[in-house]
């Protein structure tokens, strides 16, 4: 309780804008900025905020008057998505990335924390992935177009520190869940599709379920109130990160095959698992090594695969 008080205390005189703050980690970032009791302002396309549109969005800042920007905002799917709309994920995430960037200068904001997607890593790394790899081969085909706009965007954020002095925390986010996830097999990630797929298939009483891909995988998964609180500690910490991007995750993988299971066990589901191996399985390895988190922030995610799952599990099943 300590920590928080002192980052509410520091950030009193300060609004925090969030683009994209009515997605999935913008709307827990707002929850966890109103316990703070920190002036915010949470804005998004569904609000008539579209960041495409530097003209409008100059407005917006006029208004608001901000001075950190936390960056959530992002047009993105899961692997399908991405095979089906690469030119729009590119321009979309291109133009909204872009133009933040621009207005954060143009009106003297003092922070922008921009989150990024661990797809933006090298799609053929075997082992925990280190920010000095970051740069080290291509991305992997399935998530080329979002991949390559969102690290484009660490390059404009370079580009701008380096021009004009500005101050940026570049945060790696390995895949997200928790309460108020995705649950859709086009535009989620894997464990909110399989959520999706398992419990119906309980509520249903069908004896299997389909999981895309072979099941071998890895992943490594942050609930979502850990990726809070990552945005909260770079906040607290300001200039002192530097422009160079820190990984942001437990330092933890899991098969999609387990995760599937641990699904199974978790929702009560007794029927069987049939992995579909013509389907794509995407990258075949993407978990963190975060050691300059702790060195950075003195911290790591700590919520246990097992609980957050049981409590996105819950939220599903009261809500759809």
């Amino acid at each position: 309780m300590a920590k928080k008080s002192k980052i509410s205390t520091k950030l009193s005189l300060n609004k925090i804008f969030i683009a994209g703050g009515t997605g999935f980690l913008g709307q827990h970032l707002a929850e966890r900025l109103r316990k703070d009791k920190i002036p915010y302002v949470a804005t998004s396309i569904s609000r008539g905020i579209d960041f495409r549109d530097l003209n409008n969005l100059k407005k917006i800042f006029k208004k608001e008057k901000p001075n950190i920007i936390v960056n959530v905002a992002a047009f993105v799917g899961g692997i399908q998505f991405g095979y089906e709309k690469p030119a729009e994920i590119f321009l979309n995430n291109t133009l909204i990335n872009a133009n933040l960037i621009e207005c954060a200068k143009e009106f003297g904001v003092s922070l922008f924390v921009n989150i990024l997607p661990n797809c933006t890593y090298p799609g053929a790394l075997d082992k925990p992935f280190k920010e000095n790899q970051w740069w080290d081969g291509p991305i992997h085909e399935s998530v080329l177009s979002y991949g390559m706009s969102r690290k484009a965007s660490w390059v404009n954020a370079w580009a701008y520190h380096k021009q004009y002095g500005m101050n940026f925390a570049n945060l790696i986010f390995t895949n997200m869940y928790g309460p108020g996830d995705h649950f859709d097999e086009v535009r989620s990630h894997a464990l909110g599709a399989l959520i999706k797929k398992i419990v119906a298939a309980k509520n249903k009483n069908e004896k299997e379920v389909v999981v895309w891909g072979s099941g071998d995988p890895i992943r490594e998964w942050l609930y979502v109130d850990d990726g809070v609180e990552a945005i909260m500690r770079a906040i607290k910490f300001r200039t002192s990160l530097g422009i160079e991007p820190i990984n942001i995750g437990p330092g933890k993988g899991v098969s999609i095959k387990k995760l599937a299971q641990l699904i199974k066990k978790e929702s009560g589901y007794k029927g069987k698992l049939v992995f579909d191996t013509s389907k794509p399985d995407g990258a075949p390895y993407k978990v963190f090594n975060v050691s300059k988190c702790k060195k950075s922030f003195g911290w790591v995610p700590k919520t246990k695969l097992e609980d957050g799952l049981k409590r996105t599990i819950k939220y599903y099943e009261e809500i759809y």
